[in-house]
């Protein structure tokens, strides 16, 4: 999904625009989500002089 898409209002007029984002949202929710594997490790860095290195300033 694009990052651009939760930005965007949802304007329900109608009593069928109602009935159909429901519908969708349950169906969403039955769904199942895809395992995310993350290969790469993660460091903390709160030292703000290794942040200045890395980034080349002084």
């Amino acid at each position: 999904m694009a990052t651009k898409s939760f930005l965007k209002d949802i304007v329900i007029k109608d009593r069928k625009s109602a009935n159909s984002l429901v519908s969708a949202l349950e169906n969403a929710e039955k769904k199942g989500r895809k395992q995310i594997n993350i290969a790469t490790s993660v460091k903390t860095i709160e030292d703000k002089e290794t942040i200045r290195k890395m980034f080349g300033t002084k």
